[in-house]
């Protein structure tokens, strides 16, 4: 995944660059692509870090680390949509009231953890 995401940010940069050196030269479009390159860039970054590591299912809701050791997310399930065997959206209710969105792909997790997650999510959301 983070090679995908290196040859986006690199056809990313060249598109911005082709189309403001078209139009304004070499010197504006390379300085609009830096700014690109940097945007993409540290966005990618703190999409990684934000990345889920672990996450806990208990009996009063889930609890959900980043790899950094941080909590992310914690809550009782309130909702839930699967999409056949491949998505799985869940809805946290917070302590303070506010609603988390948590989306998990298929092919993230393994096969019996997804099916228990969204078996899960199901009875607690009483879909």
């Amino acid at each position: 995944m983070h090679l995908a995401t290196a040859l986006f940010i690199v056809v990313a940069v060249a598109a911005v660059y082709a189309t403001v050196g078209a139009r304004f030269g070499a010197g504006r479009a390379a300085m609009a692509g830096l700014v690109g390159f940097a945007v993409l860039t540290l966005a990618a970054l703190r999409h990684g870090r934000d990345q889920p590591g672990a996450f806990k299912i208990g009996p009063e809701g889930l609890s959900i680390w980043n790899r950094a050791g941080i909590l992310r997310a914690q809550g009782r399930i309130v909702g839930c949509s699967q999409w056949s065997d491949t998505l799985l959206m869940l809805w946290l209710e917070e302590d303070g009231g506010g609603l988390q969105r948590l989306l998990f792909a298929a092919d993230t997790l393994e096969r019996d953890v997804f099916r228990k997650l969204a078996v899960h999510a199901r009875r607690a959301a009483h879909v």
